[in-house]
């Protein structure tokens, strides 16, 4: 997109109808949604240019014909093997139907497309983790209950498929008894699982959730020490350390 094009769709966005939602929904804005994965219209009513700093951001592309890098940019993944379905990237949407057609339609390639499914939101549902798991991802009183995935307040295929291979892991070692294994806080899953496991709970029956989905990151890591300036050297200095610490744990939890 050029500019005139997406500050154009941003105006569009903004003034689109969007479907009504419920009381609950309503009744806490800044915890409704899971922050990587904030509806367009959200996006575009917080700043004209947010869009472009987020799903839209144009960082590392060039448009081939000029070489030159767009305002904007729509990214198009391939959902069938014959390459005649496409999925747009973080459009994830509360816009009503007529609306998303007229207003997707605005973008450079799609005037004539075909739709198949609009966009829609959907509500991710989560347990309260710090309250209810321990490291181990078994259920606080229940040895043999194992949880894993999104459900346990882990967000993306990263902290998914960890999971799902520290509950596996632990199962098997379980069922020949011997002890669940812990990852080490200075590696990014045994991070993320401390922090679902150990974050300030959600307080009350129907009170405000302190505790929120996480996605793994390098900001809940331990610093190094001495902390490191440098971006690159922190980074490889995060993995060195990971390497080490867990393979240490791994001996220790007799893990083969």
């Amino acid at each position: 997109m050029t500019r005139d094009e997406y500050y154009a769709f941003v105006e569009a966005v903004n003034a689109a109808e969007k479907i009504s939602l419920r009381e609950c929904e309503q009744a806490d804005e800044a915890r409704r949604y899971f922050e990587g994965c904030l509806p367009i219209e959200v996006l575009a009513a917080r700043a004209p240019d947010a869009l472009a700093f987020g799903p839209m951001r144009p960082v590392g592309l060039r448009d081939p014909r000029s070489g030159q890098r767009p305002f904007a940019v729509v990214q198009l993944r391939q959902d069938n093997v014959a390459g005649t379905l496409y999925n747009l990237v973080g459009f994830q949407t509360n816009l009503k139907w007529g609306d998303q057609e007229r207003v997707l339609r605005m973008i450079p390639g799609l005037a004539n497309a075909e739709f198949v499914r609009f966009g829609q939101m959907h509500r991710n549902t989560f347990i309260n983790s710090p309250a209810l798991l321990r490291p181990t991802l078994q259920w606080h009183d229940r040895d043999n209950l194992f949880f894993a995935g999104q459900i346990t307040g882990t967000e993306g295929y990263a902290g998914s498929t960890a999971g799902g291979l520290l509950a596996g892991l632990n199962a098997a070692r379980l069922a020949r008894g011997a002890p669940p294994v812990t990852l080490p806080p200075t590696t990014m899953m045994g991070a993320l699982f401390h922090y679902i496991t150990y974050t300030e709970p959600v307080r009350g029956a129907v009170g405000r959730a302190d505790f929120q989905p996480m996605k793994a990151n390098f900001g809940l890591l331990p610093e190094l020490d001495p902390p490191e300036r440098n971006k690159r050297q922190r980074y490889a200095g995060y993995a060195a350390r990971a390497l080490a610490d867990l393979e240490a744990a791994l001996v220790e939890q007799k893990v083969s």
